[in-house]
């Protein structure tokens, strides 16, 4: 049995939640991931090539054009749109070679303008289609972590950094292996979580973006052969550089052979697996009722429980940014490996990159949500702390320490371990110890709230 489907559904009809339930968040990876964002780079750079080609002087047989020439072919990318990308998608039926038909759709708008119209022959010249696709490929992948991926890690570090500083003096307990441990501050919690950010971002920014035009196996046999006396790789460098705003990779098989797109996966990754612990940590805290969250009118916690206020946006994000790392770690891991000069495999792979960061764009925009729902409930985060009193064991155990109190430690563990403890329990234990009585006093002017250490002045993070 399947689903009935009528022609009205096309929203619903997608199998893929980036496109389906999620298109309105992913909408903006379109122009750097979807098939029209490939078509349209790949016609890009084509036109590019065909530039640099005509303003070498050694290939006579191009003539360098006029202005207008130049005007035109700049006018074809800018004014790309839906209806030549189809008419591109309608030739690829024929030719069954999506390259192919980026160039026969341009010797056709060629034939539009009288200079260019005889020189179709020189479109794709001496390219292999990955000179074409792999610096396409690179846009894309330049292009969107500009105007997208960067801007929203940006963001959520924006609104991290702004926690930090507001919560910055306020005292929490901390637990290490969800235990009560040695208090902090919120905002020097947070301040982690920034910069670890900014760390994995700043690396994910650094990322070279490499690109190659240099042949079938990368040795420009057939650029050699029409025309020995170019200096192909100044040129190449030179449309790579100057006209892709791209790195050269000099030494290729057939296809640049993927490592950065590695390194660039692996950044990435990192810096969302932080935003995985941050999520978790935050539904935690939820959970203790550190934080409140804000009720929107309308929203159902639970189909049964009128009650509920459930962590749904942290726990969306966990989940989106586990289906997006999985897939950059298999990005990462297979992308580099083509065996010999050449396979086909990273061809189908490099296609789901748009699904791997939609993913992620999907979680953006839910901890964004998230975070702007978040209430800090001071009065639980206090009580918690009032009924940890067995916390300031350490302090006391270390100052016995310093003067040498024999087996301070154990002491503290007979005293505190498995017990209640209480703010008279320990000053009657402070009280009976043989240490200068200053110590005793700043001792006992200790509370769990006090015991923070410079976790104020941790959480004040810089850019």
């Amino acid at each position: 049995m399947s689903a009935p489907i009528s022609a009205s559904m096309s929203a619903l009809l997608n199998i893929s939640s980036v496109d389906g339930r999620y298109a309105e968040k992913t909408r903006l990876l379109s122009p750097y991931f979807s098939e029209y964002a490939l078509i349209y780079y790949r016609y890009f750079v084509e036109i590019e090539w065909f530039i640099a080609l005509s303003k070498a002087p050694e290939i006579t047989e191009l003539p360098t054009f006029s202005d207008a020439a130049y005007a035109y072919l700049k006018q074809l990318q800018t004014t790309f749109d839906a209806d030549k990308a189809n008419a591109i998608k309608t030739i690829e039926k024929t030719t069954n070679h999506d390259v192919k038909a980026v160039e026969y759709q341009l010797k056709t708008d060629f034939a539009q303008q009288a200079e260019l119209a005889p020189y179709g022959e020189f479109l794709h010249f001496a390219c292999t289609s990955e000179d074409i696709n792999n610096t396409a490929y690179a846009l894309m992948l330049k292009a969107a972590r500009h105007h997208v991926i960067l801007p929203a890690i940006d963001q959520l570090i924006a609104q991290l950094r702004a926690m930090a500083s507001t919560y910055a003096t306020l005292p929490m307990l901390s637990r290490t292996h969800g235990q009560t441990a040695s208090p902090t501050t919120l905002g020097k919690e947070i301040a982690n979580v920034v910069a670890r950010l900014q760390r994995q971002r700043a690396q994910f920014a650094d990322v070279t973006i490499l690109g190659k035009l240099n042949g079938a196996v990368g040795n420009f046999n057939a650029h050699i052969s029409a025309y020995p006396a170019v200096n192909w790789p100044q040129l190449t460098d030179n449309v790579i550089k100057n006209q892709l705003g791209l790195t050269p990779n000099p030494l290729t098989t057939q296809i640049e052979p993927h490592d950065y797109i590695a390194e660039y996966c692996h950044a990435l990754l990192r810096a969302q697996t932080i935003m995985i612990d941050f999520s978790r940590d935050i539904w935690g805290y939820i959970s203790l009722g550190y934080f409140k969250q804000k009720v929107v009118a309308g929203e159902v916690g639970s189909s049964t429980m009128p009650h509920k206020v459930n962590p749904i946006d942290f726990e969306n994000a966990e989940g989106n940014l586990g289906v997006a790392n999985a897939l950059l770690e298999h990005l990462a891991q297979k992308l580099p490996i083509s065996r010999w000069q050449r396979d086909l495999t990273d061809s189908t792979v490099l296609r789901t990159m748009g699904t791997a960061f939609g993913h992620g764009v999907i979680a953006y925009a839910s901890l964004d949500k998230g975070i702007k729902k978040l209430e800090v409930n001071d009065t639980r985060i206090a009580a918690d702390l009032d009924a940890a009193w067995e916390v300031l064991a350490e302090p006391i155990q270390t100052v016995m320490r310093r003067y040498q109190v024999e087996n301070a430690y154990e002491l503290l563990k007979d005293f505190t371990r498995g017990k209640a403890m209480n703010g008279e329990n320990i000053q009657a234990f402070i009280q009976s110890l043989s240490i200068p009585d200053e110590e005793k006093a700043a001792l006992a002017a200790l509370t769990p709230a006090t015991y923070t250490g410079i976790a104020a002045s941790l959480a004040d993070i810089k850019e």
